[in-house]
């Protein structure tokens, strides 16, 4: 299953981060203080390597697909809304579409495994687009078995690394959709980091107390029955969705490129966990975008050892969290590209 995946070189290169240190440190301001902006202004040029970081064309690729453990009860929804989600997303109407189109975002949106078939449509110029990927209608019930193949794994796999190939631009941030996906994260969370499933299971789209509980219990049959898939690939087949795992060739794909990577929440996170297990420079690449208000996500995160930019109690996913965050990374580049150093301002420097 590892045979085509691509390989993520490390990008570290002191002479550049120092430079781009330097670069920052001359601005007109005191030292360090625009706080955390300049921390993403550094990892923009270290991703793009360069002193000078431009975004290109950004991409928001929304990946969709159901789960068969949505037949047990785990979210507060039925699996309808994820087609019915996906026609809103092409239709304008959900909230990442609006906000790619405030922020002038690409929006293309997979369908991975979605258990309707989504007729294929013309898109113009600048409107939402759809990619027919389908590995199968949904995966099956992992709370018996595997909920994917390992062939079956690898195609989306595949499709992911294609979906990336054909997309412009130096930037991709990361959306999703799947009635029971956030299951599906604290399933990969659990076995990956070995964390106990009380944890790293919340609410998802919904659920109350009892829901919850009749979730866990249903994600510990998952686990059991699949007790031996412990290697990242062998999780993902046993215990991801089609989406999570087209996206973690995405962001395989993406890296290898060195574009920047921008993560939205719970479930985007969960397929960059599994992309960082299988190569750990991809975390090189990526913009954590925001902390979702999703139990486990705070753990993804310090699995990954990474802080993100935003914390207001989101949980929708979609990629808007990603969206939200976008103007960050702008502003980031900006500042290196246009702000003036003491230098050619002529502006004194900060006494001894």
């Amino acid at each position: 299953m590892t045979a085509h995946l691509p390989l993520i070189a490390d990008i570290a290169n002191p002479a550049l981060t120092q430079a781009l240190q330097h670069k920052l440190d001359h601005k007109t301001k005191p030292l360090g203080s625009l706080g955390r902006l300049e921390a993403l202004a550094l990892t923009l040029g270290q991703i793009l390597g360069t002193e000078t970081p431009a975004l290109d064309q950004p991409q928001m690729v929304v990946f969709a697909a159901d789960h068969g453990l949505a037949t047990r009860g785990v979210s507060a929804f039925p699996s309808d809304v994820t087609w019915q989600m996906v026609e809103n997303f092409l239709a304008g109407g959900a909230a990442v579409s609006v906000l790619a189109r405030q922020h002038g975002l690409g929006l293309t949106v997979v369908d991975c495994g979605v258990a309707r078939d989504i007729s294929p449509r013309e898109s113009a110029p600048g409107q939402p687009r759809l990619l027919l990927r389908k590995v199968a209608p949904g995966t099956q019930d992992a709370s018996v078995g595997p909920a994917m193949s390992a062939e079956q794994c690898a195609q989306a796999l595949a499709n992911g690394v294609d979906v990336v190939r054909g997309l412009p631009g130096n930037a991709l941030l990361l959306g999703e959709m799947g009635i029971a996906n956030t299951s599906v994260a604290s399933l990969l969370l659990a076995r990956l980091a070995g964390l106990p499933l009380a944890e790293v299971t919340g609410a998802g789209t919904g659920l109350d107390a009892a829901g919850i509980e009749r979730k866990r219990a249903v994600l510990q049959q998952a686990l059991d029955a699949n007790a031996r898939a412990t290697s990242p690939l062998d999780a993902l087949a046993a215990l991801g969705g089609y989406e999570v795992a087209t996206m973690v060739g995405a962001v395989l794909q993406a890296a290898a490129e060195r574009r920047v990577v921008v993560v939205d929440g719970f479930i985007t996170s969960a397929a960059v966990l599994v992309a960082s297990r299988l190569q750990p420079a991809v975390l090189q690449r990526c913009v954590f975008a925001h902390r979702s208000g999703e139990r486990g996500h705070s753990l993804m995160l310090a699995q990954m050892q990474v802080e993100p930019l935003l914390d207001m109690g989101l949980r929708l996913g979609e990629g808007s969290g990603a969206a939200l965050a976008w103007p960050l990374l702008q502003s980031a580049c900006a500042v290196l590209a246009e702000m003036a150093s003491f230098e050619s301002a002529g502006v004194a420097t900060q006494t001894a």
